[in-house]
């Protein structure tokens, strides 16, 4: 009744035609659709590179369960993949193996940073280590800690699907070829500990 007729205006689809649809499933942009439906079906490409990795499986083993959000399947081929998770320090050696991951990857492609090493060198602040990933390929999101738990993580990936369903980081990346660098909160219950100092 309410897609014929609607309650409070007496308007709907006999009297105004599409128009008189409210914007729903039928009627939706399919940009949208396609947003939607890429946000709920990444295949991240595994790139764990220390102990921010045991993190990130813990994240799809069985109590966090990425299946629910439709990243069940790691892939190891990066032709397979669109989600780079980079979980640790990157090594100057690393970090043309991991553009060429990340080049090899199909369109459109998102990365997510995962922990401090990755994101700013950590505590590594030396010439064999790459003082943050976005110096190698364009960081979507940024996750904090040493390591970032499970929480975090997940954190980051809902975070990185509600800035895909908007379209704003295509837009970003087709204007400016970077990515978002958007930083999430920590959710895991960490006390953020600063290296170095007293």
């Amino acid at each position: 009744m309410g897609l014929f007729k609607d309650d409070v205006s007496g308007q709907g689809l006999l009297t105004d035609g599409i128009e008189g649809i409210e914007h729903n499933i039928l009627t939706g942009r399919l940009e949208d659709l396609v947003n939607w439906s890429r946000a709920r079906s990444m295949w991240p490409a595994t790139f764990g590179l220390a102990c921010c990795a045991i993190e990130m499986m813990a994240t799809g083993a069985g109590h966090y369960d990425m299946a629910r959000y439709g990243m069940e399947v790691f892939r190891a081929s990066p032709r397979q993949a669109d989600l780079m998770i980079v979980a640790g320090r990157v090594s100057q050696k690393m970090a043309p193996v991991l553009r060429t991951i990340y080049d090899q990857m199909m369109e459109p492609k998102w990365v997510i940073s995962m922990g401090v090493c990755a994101s700013s060198g950590g505590m590594f602040n030396n010439y064999a280590i790459v003082q943050g990933v976005d110096q190698v390929v364009p960081v979507d999101v940024y996750a904090p800690g040493c390591p970032p738990g499970p929480e975090t993580l997940l954190h980051a990936i809902f975070t990185l699907h509600a800035s895909i369903e908007d379209g704003e980081l295509l837009r970003r990346r087709a204007e400016t070829g970077a990515g978002a660098g958007i930083e999430v909160a920590q959710r895991d219950g960490q006390v953020p500990v600063l290296i170095g100092r007293s």
